[in-house]
C-alpha cells in the first residue's frame, strides 16, 4: 500500500506516534511533526533519527501546520488549546486520533494480526513480528517499544518495521477504548486483567475485539480470558502453562540466568524454545506468538528457532549493567500484573531486591490503590525495600487524592519495607546509599 498523503504529528517522538510516523513515511507520505521535547532540547538523537528519514520537525507552535491539505495526528487527549490544534482549525486541515490513523492503516492490510491484553502486548508483537521476519514473510509491525532485533546503526529506534508482505502486525490499546475500531484477522489476547478500565467495560471491549476476527488467540491461564474461549466454539487457538487441554502447551519451564528454556507441545509435536529473556510470563508471551505464527502459516520448528534468536523489547526486564556486585534492571512494569510477573521473575534468582516504582498517573493510581498494596505487600521479600516517587503528573485538574504515599504505608503496614520520596532524583540517591553486594 503506499500514501500519498500530507500528515503533521503532533508529539512524533511520543512512543506510539515515532513508530506510526515512520510506517506512513516509509509506505510514500508527506510526513512533518513537533514534540514538546524538541522544543526542550530533550532526547536529541530520536529526533536526529527523524530528519534523517527526510521529515521535517517544527516547534510545537502551530507554524508546521500551514496547508488545508495536511492531516493532524494527534493523541485524542491532547488539549484543544495547543497551538498545533488551533492551526489546524485556522487552515482547514482535518484531524485524525493517533488511534484512529492506526485502524485505518490496519483494517486496509491484508492480514492483520492484533495483540491485545492488560500485559505483555509489546513483548508478543516484537516475537510475532520477529518469527514472521524470521520466516521470509516481511510484516510491518507497528509497537510500543523498540525491538532489540531490529535495531542498526541507521534504525536506532525500531518500534516499527516495514514490510511487503501480508501481515500487519500490532499491539492495540484498551485504555482508551480505541481497541474498538480495529477489525483483526488474527487476534491474539493475552490476559485481561483490571488497568486503566472497570472489569466490565474491559470484558466487552476484549470480547468484542476477538468476535470480529478469523482466528482468535487466547490464554487459558487468565481467569478472564478462559471465559472468552469457553464460550467461543470455532475459530479458537488456545495456550496454556498449566492446561494440558490447551492447543499449546508448555512443560518443562527451566529458567535460565536472564533466559528461560520450555517444551512446546502442540497437535502432538514437541520442540524446545530457549528464550534470552526470563519469566513464566514470558513464557506465556512465546505461546501466543507461536500460535499467531502457526495462523500464518509459520511451522513449529521454525517458530522456536526464531524465539531462540529473539532479543526481546527495550525496558521489559532488560538487563543494564552491573558493577561492585549490584545488577541494574530497567523495567516498564506499572500494574499490578505486570509488576507481580516481574517481581515473580527476578525472585527466582539470589538477592535482594531495591525497587523503584514511579506510578504512571494519579487516575490509574487512585483506580488500583488496594491492588498495588496487595501486589507489593505480597511479592517483596522481607529484606526487599520499595521506593516510589510521587506519580507522574501530566497537567491539568487530576484527582490527586491517592498519593505514593498512601502507597507505601499500605505497604510497610503489610510488614514490608516501602518509602515515599518527593522525586526520582531523591530515590535515586536513596538506591545508592542503600545498594550493597547482592
Amino acid at each position: 500500500m503506499t500514501d500519498s498523503k500530507d500528515y503533521f504529528f503532533c508529539g512524533i517522538g511520543g512512543s506510539g506516534m515515532l513508530p506510526l510516523a515512520m510506517i506512513v513515511a516509509a509506505r510514500g507520505a508527506h510526513v512533518e511533526g513537533s514534540d514538546r521535547a524538541l522544543d526542550q532540547g530533550r532526547t536529541g538523537a530520536k529526533f536526529d533519527y527523524l530528519r534523517g528519514l527526510g521529515i521535517a520537525l517544527h516547534a510545537q507552535d502551530g507554524s508546521g501546520v500551514t496547508r488545508p491539505s495536511q492531516i493532524l495526528v494527534a493523541s485524542a487527549a491532547v488539549e484543544e488549546t495547543v497551538p498545533d490544534v488551533v492551526a489546524a482549525k485556522e487552515s482547514g486541515a482535518a484531524r485524525l486520533s493517533r488511534a484512529e490513523l492506526l485502524a485505518q492503516l490496519f483494517n486496509e492490510s491484508e492480514c492483520p494480526i492484533g495483540v491485545a491484553g492488560t500485559s505483555g502486548k509489546s513483548t508478543t508483537t516484537g516475537m510475532i513480528g520477529w518469527i514472521l521476519h524470521h520466516a521470509g514473510k516481511s510484516p510491518t509491525v507497528m509497537n510500543g517499544a523498540v525491538m532489540k532485533n531490529f535495531v542498526k546503526p541507521d534504525a536506532l529506534f525500531a518500534s516499527a518495521l516495514v514490510g511487503e508482505g501480508a501481515a500487519f502486525v500490532s499491539e492495540v490499546d484498551e485504555s482508551d477504548g480505541s481497541i474498538a475500531m480495529f477489525r483483526p484477522k488474527i487476534a491474539v489476547l493475552n490476559n485481561i486483567s483490571l488497568d486503566h478500565k472497570s472489569m466490565d467495560e474491559l470484558r466487552s471491549l476484549f470480547g468484542g475485539f476477538i468476535g470480529h476476527a478469523e482466528t482468535a488467540v487466547l490464554n487459558l491461564d487468565n481467569e478472564e480470558t478462559a471465559a472468552l474461549a469457553s464460550a467461543r466454539e470455532t475459530g479458537k487457538t488456545t495456550y496454556s502453562l498449566n492446561d494440558r487441554s490447551a492447543d499449546l502447551f508448555a512443560e518443562n519451564i527451566e529458567p535460565q540466568p536472564f533466559g528461560v528454556s520450555f517444551d512446546v507441545i502442540a497437535k502432538g509435536e514437541s520442540v524446545r524454545v530457549d528464550l534470552k529473556m526470563p519469566g513464566r510470563h514470558n513464557v506465556s508471551n512465546a505461546l501466543a506468538a507461536i500460535a499467531a505464527a502457526s495462523a500464518c502459516g509459520v511451522s513449529l520448528q521454525d517458530a522456536a528457532k526464531a524465539l531462540g534468536e529473539f532479543e526481546g523489547v527495550r525496558r521489559r526486564l532488560e538487563y543494564v549493567g552491573e558493577a561492585n556486585g549490584v545488577t541494574v534492571i530497567d523495567d516498564f512494569g506499572h500494574n499490578p500484573d505486570k509488576i507481580t510477573a516481574s517481581l515473580k521473575t527476578l525472585h527466582e534468582f539470589p538477592g535482594r531486591l531495591l525497587v523503584m516504582f514511579q506510578p504512571h498517573g494519579f487516575g490509574p493510581l487512585r483506580l488500583m490503590k488496594n491492588e498495588f498494596i496487595a501486589t507489593f505487600a505480597t511479592q517483596l521479600a522481607p529484606e526487599d525495600v520499595l521506593l516510589m516517587p510521587e506519580p507522574v503528573y501530566f497537567g491539568g485538574t487530576t484527582d490527586r487524592s491517592v498519593s505514593s504515599n498512601d502507597i507505601a504505608e499500605g505497604v510497610s503496614a503489610a510488614g514490608r519495607n516501602a518509602e515515599a520520596l518527593a522525586t526520582r532524583d531523591d530515590c535515586g540517591a536513596r538506591l545508592l546509599k542503600l545498594a550493597q553486594r547482592g
